[in-house]
C-alpha cells in the first residue's frame, strides 16, 4: 500500500455494487487498497452484453475470479464477491446485507448506456426494469435490514440535461422563490428541473425522487454524484498487473466519445463526430472517479441531513474541439457524420463542482500526457478491434440513419 493510500479516516465494510464494471472494479481497487474490505456483488451482466453485442472490451478483461486472485497476490487484500442479480433477487441481497453489515453501498448496478436504452423497445424496457428495480431493491432493503448504511449512488449529469439557463448548474439543488396568493415571497430549494435525453438518463432521474423519499421517509443516509463522461482506461491499482486491467469499451453503444475519438485515432479509422460536434458535455478521468467515491464516503451526511448531491465532473468541452485536439495530437482524420440522437446541434454547458474541491479533490484535466497514455493502450490491442462495431447505430428516432464515412467502409473490406 502506498503512503499516499494510507489516510484512511477509518476501516469500513463496503459493498461495490456493479463492482465488476467500467468504474466499478477500478473503485474496488482503489478502496481496497486504501485500507476498507470491500465486497463486491455482480450478476456480470455487463459480461453478458458483450456476448449479446459481439464487441468485447478492447482490452483483455479477466474472469472475476482471476482478476480477485490477482488483486490478492499483487496487494495482499481480499475482496469478495457474491454473483446477484440486485434488480430480481431481492431476498438474496438482503440476505447478503445482514450476514455482512456494510458500511457503505456504492451503487453502480445500472445499465449505464445511452445509446444501448434506445436501440429498441427492448432495450428501454429492460433498462428501466434493471435500474429503478436494482434502486429500489437497495433502498428497500437497507429499510428492512435496519442498518445505518450510508448510500453512494453514481448518477449522471445528463439528469440536467444539456444546456444552462444563462447560469453555472448547481449541485442538485435550485434556489427559487414563489409567490404566495397573498403576495408573500418565499424562498426555498427544489431538486434542479431534470431534462433527461435518453430512456437511460430518464433511470437516473427516476433515481432522485427515490432517494428523496427514502431519505425523507426513513432516513437513509445518501450521497447522489451526478457525473460527467468517464476518459481515461486505468488508475495507479489497475495498472499493478495486467491481470487488473480495466474495460476498454470502443464500440457504438458503450463507448465514451473521447476514448473512442483515442481509440479511432489509434487504430486508423476516422475520428466521428456525430452532427456539428457542437455538443458541450461534463468530463471527469477515471482515476478521480475513483478518488471522488473515496471522498464521499469519507464525507457521509448525517441520517437528519438531506440527499447529499455533489457534481463529479472536473472540465467541460465541446465534441468538435475534443475532436481536434485528439486530430493534431494523432494525426487522424476527422469525420463528420449524422447524429443518432435527438438533440441540439450545439449547447453551452457551465457547471459547478464547488464540493468536491472543498473536500480535497485535485482534478485531472486534459493533459496530453494522459491523452498518449490511453491512445498506447488502444495501439497494444488494436489487434482485437472489430472495426464493424465502432459505428453508432442505436438511434433516438426511426427516422434517423446513422451515418458511417466513406473511409470507414473502405476500413471494413
Amino acid at each position: 500500500m502506498s503512503s499516499e493510500s494510507k489516510h484512511t479516516q477509518s476501516r469500513k465494510k463496503i459493498f461495490v455494487l456493479g463492482g465488476d464494471g467500467f468504474c466499478g472494479w477500478p473503485t474496488s481497487l482503489h478502496l481496497s487498497n486504501i485500507g476498507h474490505e470491500v465486497v463486491i456483488i455482480d450478476n456480470l451482466s455487463r459480461r453478458n452484453i458483450d456476448n449479446e453485442l459481439e464487441a468485447d472490451s478492447l482490452t483483455p478483461i479477466k474472469p472475476m475470479g482471476t482478476r480477485i486472485e490477482a488483486w490478492k497476490e499483487v496487494s495482499g487484500n481480499t475482496i469478495g464477491f457474491h454473483n446477484i442479480d440486485i434488480a430480481e433477487d431481492y431476498e438474496g441481497f438482503l440476505a447478503v446485507l445482514n450476514s455482512e453489515k456494510p458500511d457503505a453501498i456504492v451503487h453502480f448496478a445500472e445499465q449505464r448506456s445511452a445509446p444501448y436504452s434506445m436501440k429498441s423497445p427492448k432495450h428501454k424496457r429492460y433498462t428501466v426494469n434493471n435500474n429503478i428495480n436494482a434502486t429500489h431493491n437497495v433502498l428497500c432493503a437497507i429499510v428492512e435490514s435496519g442498518l445505518d448504511t450510508h448510500l453512494v449512488h453514481l448518477g449522471t449529469m445528463g439528469v440536467y440535461g444539456y444546456g444552462t439557463a444563462g447560469m453555472k448548474i448547481p449541485e442538485g439543488y435550485l434556489d427559487v422563490e414563489v409567490k404566495t396568493e397573498a403576495g408573500e415571497r418565499i424562498e426555498q430549494q427544489i431538486l434542479y428541473p431534470t431534462n433527461p435525453g435518453s430512456v437511460y438518463h430518464m433511470t437516473k432521474t427516476q433515481d432522485q425522487l427515490l432517494f428523496q423519499y427514502y431519505n425523507k421517509n426513513d432516513s437513509i443516509r445518501i450521497t447522489d454524484l451526478h457525473q460527467g463522461i468517464v476518459w481515461g482506461t486505468n488508475t495507479a491499482e489497475t495498472n499493478m498487473d495486467d491481470r487488473l486491467i480495466n474495460r476498454f469499451d470502443y464500440d457504438g453503444d458503450y463507448g465514451t466519445v473521447l476514448n473512442r475519438f483515442l481509440m479511432q485515432a489509434a487504430v486508423g479509422y476516422p475520428i466521428t463526430v456525430h452532427g456539428t460536434g457542437g455538443q458541450t458535455r461534463a468530463f471527469i478521468h477515471i482515476q478521480d472517479t475513483v478518488r471522488c467515491i473515496e471522498l464521499a464516503i469519507e464525507n457521509a451526511p448525517s441520517s437528519e441531513d438531506r440527499v447529499m448531491i455533489f457534481n463529479q465532473m472536473t472540465e467541460t468541452h465541446r465534441v468538435n474541439d475534443l475532436a481536434k485536439l485528439v486530430s493534431e495530437m494523432t494525426n487522424g482524420e476527422i469525420a463528420y457524420v449524422s447524429n443518432p440522437r435527438k438533440e441540439a446541434a450545439a449547447n453551452d454547458l457551465h457547471v459547478r463542482n464547488d464540493l468536491f474541491l472543498s473536500k480535497g479533490l485535485n482534478p485531472t484535466t486534459l493533459d496530453t500526457g494522459l491523452l498518449q497514455e490511453v491512445t498506447e493502450v488502444a495501439g497494444k490491442y488494436a489487434h482485437r478491434a472489430d472495426y464493424s462495431k465502432i459505428p453508432a447505430t442505436s438511434t433516438w428516432t426511426k427516422e434517423q440513419q446513422p451515418g458511417i464515412p466513406e473511409t470507414s467502409k473502405e476500413l471494413n473490406k
